[in-house]
C-alpha cells in the first residue's frame, strides 16, 4: 500500500499528446478551436430547442440531452489539458485523476444510452407513426433520460472503486493527456485482472446491450422504409438514419479500439488517436451533423440569431 499512497500524494504526470514544443503550440490552438466549436455548436443547439416550441418534442429533447452530455464530455479533458499548457505543468492529482475518470466514463455511458434513445425513437417516428405520440409520452422520455443517468453512475462509480483499491508504482507518467483507465492499469503494481474481467463482461454489455437495441432499431426502420413506394420518402428517411449511424460508427468503432481488446495488445499512440476522436471530435461533429440538415432546427437557430442581433 506505500505506492498507493505516494500516488494519492503526488498525484500523476500527465504528458500529453507531444514533446515538441513547436507540436505542443499547434496541437494547443487546435484542441482550443476544437473545444469552442463544441461548446458554441452544442450551445446553440439547447438554445434553439429552447426558444421554439414546435421543438419541444421527444426528437429534440433527446438531442437537447445529447448537447448538454457532450458540452460536459469534452469539459472533463480539454480544459485541463489546456490549463496544464498555459500553466506549465503536468500533474494532477490521484484524487482529480479518478475524479476526471470518473465523469469522463459516466458521459460516455450517457452517450451511448443517448444515442441508443434516439434510433428508439426514430424506430417509433417511422414504423408506428400513428402511435407515436401515445408511445413517446413526456413521462416516457423523461424515464428514459433518468434510467440512463443511474445505470451509467452505478456503472462508472463500480470501476472507479476497482481502480481506487489499486496500489501504483514509482513511475507515475501517463501517456496521455487525461486520465484513462488502459494506462492507469498499465501504471499499477497491483494485479489488475479484476478490472480488466469487469471492463470486458460488465462494461461490455454495458456498451454492447445499446449498440445491439440500435441495430435492431434501424433494422426494423430499414424494412419500413423499403415497404415506402415514393422513392423521394424513402431517400428522406435514409439520409436521417445515415447521419445517426454516422455518429454511432465512430463513437463505438473508436471505443472498441480502446477498450475492448486485451491490455498487450494497447499501443499509447493508437490509444491517443482513438481516444481523441470520442472525447474531442465526435461532440463538435454531432451539432453539425444532427442539425445542418435539419430544417426545423435551422429555422429555430435563425430565430435565436435574429434575436441576438436584433438585441445589439
Amino acid at each position: 500500500m506505500r505506492g498507493a499512497n505516494e500516488s494519492r500524494l503526488s498525484g500523476f504526470l500527465l504528458l500529453g499528446l507531444s514533446k515538441e514544443p513547436q507540436q505542443q503550440q499547434l496541437l494547443f490552438v487546435l484542441f482550443l478551436t476544437m473545444y469552442l466549436a463544441t461548446v458554441l455548436g452544442n450551445l446553440l443547439i439547447l438554445l434553439a430547442i429552447g426558444v421554439d416550441s414546435r421543438l419541444h418534442v421527444p426528437m429534440y429533447f433527446f438531442l437537447g440531452n445529447l448537447s448538454f452530455v457532450d458540452i460536459c464530455f469534452s469539459s472533463t479533458t480539454v480544459p485541463k489539458m489546456l490549463a496544464n499548457h498555459i500553466l506549465g505543468t503536468q500533474t494532477i492529482s490521484f484524487s482529480g485523476c479518478l475524479t476526471q475518470m470518473y465523469f469522463l466514463f459516466e458521459l460516455a455511458d450517457m452517450d451511448n444510452f443517448l444515442l441508443a434513445v434516439m434510433a428508439y425513437d426514430r424506430f417509433v417516428a417511422i414504423c408506428h407513426p400513428l402511435r407515436y405520440s401515445a408511445k413517446m409520452t413526456h413521462q416516457l422520455c423523461a424515464l428514459l433520460v433518468a434510467g440512463s443517468w443511474v445505470i451509467a453512475n452505478l456503472n462508472v462509480l463500480l470501476h472507479t472503486l476497482l481502480m481506487a483499491r489499486l496500489s501504483f508504482c514509482a513511475d507515475s507518467a501517463i501517456p496521455h493527456y487525461f486520465c484513462d483507465v488502459t494506462p492507469l492499469l498499465k501504471l499499477s503494481c497491483s494485479d489488475t485482472h479484476l478490472n480488466e474481467m469487469m471492463i470486458l463482461t460488465e462494461g461490455s454489455l454495458i456498451m454492447i446491450a445499446p449498440f445491439i437495441c440500435i441495430l435492431a432499431s434501424y433494422v426494423l426502420i430499414s424494412c419500413a422504409v423499403l415497404r415506402v413506394p415514393s422513392t423521394k420518402g424513402r431517400w428522406k428517411a435514409f439520409s436521417t438514419c445515415g447521419s445517426h449511424l454516422a455518429v454511432v460508427s465512430l463513437f463505438y468503432g473508436t471505443i472498441i479500439a480502446v477498450y475492448f481488446n486485451p491490455l498487450s495488445s494497447h499501443s499509447s499512440e493508437k490509444d491517443t488517436a482513438a481516444t481523441v476522436m470520442y472525447t474531442v471530435v465526435t461532440p463538435m461533429l454531432n451539432p453539425f451533423i444532427y442539425s445542418l440538415r435539419n430544417r426545423d432546427l435551422k429555422r429555430a437557430l435563425g430565430k435565436v440569431v435574429d434575436r441576438k442581433t436584433f438585441s445589439v
